[in-house]
């Protein structure tokens, strides 16, 4: 078992100064395979000091240096792919070729994209062509922490840390306790690239410990937080006494919206995009409206499409889903499945228990509800497990309703062959992203939502704007 209880400040390994020992569980086999320390508040301190100490030079170096550490970050950081998919895939679940393809891929497609925005981004820009004396001045905003979960790690780690490098900023990372390992390689991916000492800083600990401290230290300039809505409230009630910056990337409870000439593949794609990561993302279509007159045949198609996905160790490789990220995730869904059979959801795929031949560890069958209707808890509640629930509509204006009837606002999806009500609906969709007929967003598309999804915007030209501030200058000299 892995013995990993120092903290990563002012540029080298440290011993934990009041920390306490934290077992972190494989959730294939629900064994410990690691034990980290969970820091406390003398340990915080002595990180955001670090960060402060390093951020006058950090913050003053050109941004074309800051940029080149990037590149070594990016080169760094593919050197070690494979030890961060096996601890990945270790930590929280995720089979093992997903875990190098898409979750340890994550992170080198964001650290591109930010490359490719950083060098086009003037950091120093006119007002107009009306004001020639008035400059426009992008600064970073200052000590940063960084708060990130544990279902996408090194996805919303890279999102965070490499935007605030290009800013400026000095930092603070905080993983989650659940998915440690994959960031304490990073950090060691971090010193191998070169960043002075302070720069970046890493110090594991829980949400009301260490994530409390950081979101209310005086030290701290911002805080951008990944993770649960009830937390994120809570992040921003403990910053509001410092009045700093916080950025939030919440839940989800995404609406895929299948009209009757959708191709032949939407619906099925929808049931796969929820399916993986075992559900476990923000931006999943959980909710699939689909159009009356095509309703039984998509309920079918979706039946067949979920019974066809297999479930297994994340280990292995294959193309199955791997468990959930531990007991606490999988009892809640579980109670969540049973809320749906009692509410008079149909279930047509899936239901409580773990899947046949898998008696032990964290899985969940890949389950489907039809006939739900969007009062019901299944279709309001992120349930953050391989669960879907359909429900039928009528009208593209009803459709419209259903999916912006709700808390969240991250992503919505629509399926139809007619452009111009593609562009319609998402024009009138309540979310920070569309993306429609099976297009992902591309490199350096902005990553964020509305409502209790949160605020602020991640990835490319928007991701490293959250990190600067704006400073207004007349009488700028143009020599």
């Amino acid at each position: 078992m892995l013995e990993k209880r120092q903290f990563y400040i002012n540029g080298t390994w440290v011993d934990p100064i009041d920390g306490r020992d934290h077992s972190v569980i494989n959730p294939t086999t629900e064994e410990p395979c690691a034990v980290i320390s969970l820091g406390g508040t003398a340990d915080t301190n002595a990180a955001v000091a670090a960060a402060k100490a390093a951020w006058p030079a950090w913050s003053s170096r050109p941004a074309s240096e800051r940029i080149a550490l990037v590149e070594k970050l990016l080169t760094a950081y593919q050197d070690r792919a494979e030890d961060m998919a096996q601890a990945i895939s270790m930590e929280m679940g995720a089979p093992i070729d997903m875990s190098r393809q898409q979750q340890v891929g994550a992170g080198s497609f964001h650290i591109d994209g930010f490359l490719r925005a950083a060098k086009t981004f003037k950091f120093e820009r006119p007002l107009g062509d009306h004001a020639p004396n008035d400059m426009i001045l992008w600064e970073p905003i200052g000590v940063c922490a960084l708060i990130t979960p544990w279902n996408w790690p090194m996805n919303q780690i890279v999102l965070k840390v490499a935007a605030a490098a290009i800013a400026g900023c000095t930092m603070v990372l905080k993983p989650s306790e659940e998915s440690p390992i994959s960031g304490m390689i990073f950090a060691e991916i971090m010193d191998a690239a070169g960043f002075p000492a302070g720069v970046f800083n890493l110090i594991n600990g829980d949400g009301m410990g260490v994530g409390t401290d950081l979101s209310g230290h005086p030290d701290v300039d911002m805080v951008s937080f990944t993770g649960s809505t009830r937390a994120g409230i809570a992040i921003s009630k403990n910053a509001a006494e410092t009045l700093k910056r916080v950025h939030l990337e919440l839940g989800g409870k995404g609406a895929n919206l299948i009209f009757a000439d959708a191709d032949e593949k939407a619906v099925s794609r929808g049931v796969l995009r929820v399916m993986n990561n075992s559900g476990q993302s923000c931006n999943a279509p959980t909710r699939m409206l689909v159009e009356r007159s095509i309703y039984d045949q998509a309920v079918e198609i979706a039946a067949a499409t979920a019974n066809k996905v297999t479930v297994g160790p994340a280990n292995e490789p294959g193309r199955h889903i791997g468990p959930v990220v531990n007991e606490t995730q999988f009892n809640k869904i579980q109670d969540l499945i049973q809320q749906g059979i009692d509410e008079g959801a149909r279930l047509i795929a899936g239901g409580v228990g773990r899947p046949e031949g898998l008696n032990r560890g964290f899985y969940v069958k890949p389950t489907i509800f039809a006939d739900a209707h969007n009062d019901m808890v299944i279709s309001r509640q992120e349930i953050f497990g391989p669960v879907m629930c359909m429900i039928p509509f009528d009208t593209e204006e009803e459709a419209i309703a259903i999916a912006n009837d709700t808390p969240y606002g991250l992503t919505n999806y629509v399926q139809t062959q007619d452009g111009e009500r593609a562009n319609r609906v998402a024009r009138q969709l309540r979310s920070g992203m569309v993306e429609m007929n099976g297009h992902g967003r591309a490199a350096g598309s902005p990553f964020g939502g509305m409502k209790q999804s949160g605020n602020g915007r991640e990835g490319g030209t928007w991701g490293i704007e959250d990190f600067l501030e704006v400073k207004s200058t007349a009488g700028w000299h143009i020599g």
